[in-house]
């Protein structure tokens, strides 16, 4: 009996003694770190790359002075920026003792897909869609968010025709290799020979192989899916032989590789550069 007794009291003793012990660290944990003013945010320090207002940006990481900094769910406060389509990235990170660091990549439009809808009044409304260079979907920003206003913002985006609307869900990626292609086009068309030359107001994917840009001048120009750089270069090498010969280009298939088919519109009534509000005027076309 003495021998159980002396072995009751040790383990009892020693699991007492955890349990104070746990305890005291809970209470030292509340006391010093979760409860401690020292730790409680005073500034939190955000930064964007692009055009969302920093106070919007405060908004949806839900977080707010205050709140105990070592706390605060960071995964989280990620987790709610990135749900917004136009963010590509967040780093979020503590600096102690009450500062928290919040650093946004927001992605580039370079195009976008307009679908129409009925509205409320039994008309048709247009939802547009944006896309950025890797095919991800965002939803436009509100105008009344821009940190630039609406009237000051570069000339609108080409828009995608052809896609299936079933794709376009913001903050996912579409697979479509048409769409893809069409993209690439679009920021190798920046760098091209013929940037300023021309402007891309319509590209069409619903080809399977090919893509079909329409531009602000008029020219309808079909490139395949595959070395888009070299087809800009020929592009360009036609548009030069048009100027020679005064006339401005109707139509071109760039994808047939040799003897491109090119139909050619009088230079007079297709201008190199148009307004872009101007309307496309219909071209004359020769078959050449």
């Amino acid at each position: 009996m003495r021998l159980a007794t002396a072995a009751f009291s040790l383990v009892f003793g020693t699991l007492f003694g955890l349990y104070l012990f746990w305890r005291a660290g809970e209470w030292a944990l509340d006391k010093f770190v979760y409860e401690n003013a020292e730790f409680a945010i005073q500034h939190i320090d955000v930064q964007t790359n692009g055009k969302i207002p920093i106070e919007q940006l405060r908004r949806w990481a839900g977080v707010n002075s205050g709140q105990n900094l070592i706390v605060l769910d960071l995964a989280a406060v990620k987790r709610n920026l990135e749900l917004v389509s136009a963010i590509k990235s967040v780093s979020v990170e503590r600096v102690l003792p009450g500062t928290l660091r919040i650093r946004v990549t927001e992605r580039d439009a370079i195009a976008q897909v307009n679908v129409p809808r009925a509205d409320p009044q039994n008309g048709i409304a247009i939802s547009v869609f944006q896309l950025d260079a890797n095919g991800f979907v965002m939803q436009p920003m509100d105008p009344r968010l821009r940190v630039v206003p609406l009237a000051q913002m570069n000339a609108p985006l080409p828009v995608l025709t052809g896609l299936n609307i079933f794709q376009l869900q913001p903050g996912h990626r579409l697979d479509s290799p048409q769409a893809l292609a069409a993209l690439n086009l679009v920021t190798a068309f920046q760098h091209s020979p013929m940037a300023g030359l021309a402007e891309l107001q319509r590209i069409d994917v619903s080809s399977p192989n090919v893509v079909v840009v329409t531009t602000i001048q008029g020219s309808e120009i079909t490139f395949s899916l595959d070395n888009l750089q070299q087809q800009l270069a020929r592009w360009r090498e036609i548009y030069d032989l048009g100027r020679r010969m005064n006339k401005s280009i109707a139509s071109a298939d760039l994808a047939v590789a040799n003897n491109v088919p090119v139909h050619w519109t009088d230079m007079i009534s297709a201008p190199d550069a148009a307004p872009e509000n101007s309307n496309t005027q219909n071209l004359r076309r020769k078959n050449v």
